[in-house]
């Protein structure tokens, strides 16, 4: 399973698989963020951990749902 993250860096909000390089798009708030990362995640599965502007994990989403790990909120 891919996992990704949304988090703030340099002012900006970046949505990038982890331990990669590169973010896959780069945003200007978290909602066009979220709004992206969430659809790209359930289109192509996996984990995706959004992150709270003091880089600590807010939420972590899984698609499909079926494939979370375990049954926890979120």
């Amino acid at each position: 399973m891919d996992n990704y993250e949304l988090r703030k860096e340099d002012g900006q909000w970046k949505f990038q698989q982890q331990g990669a390089g590169r973010a896959i798009k780069v945003f200007p708030t978290k909602d066009k963020g979220l709004d992206f990362s969430t659809r790209y995640v359930g289109d192509h599965g996996g984990s995706l951990k959004i992150k709270k502007e003091n880089g600590r994990i807010q939420e972590e989403r899984t698609y499909p749902r079926k494939d979370d790990p375990r049954k926890t909120p979120g």
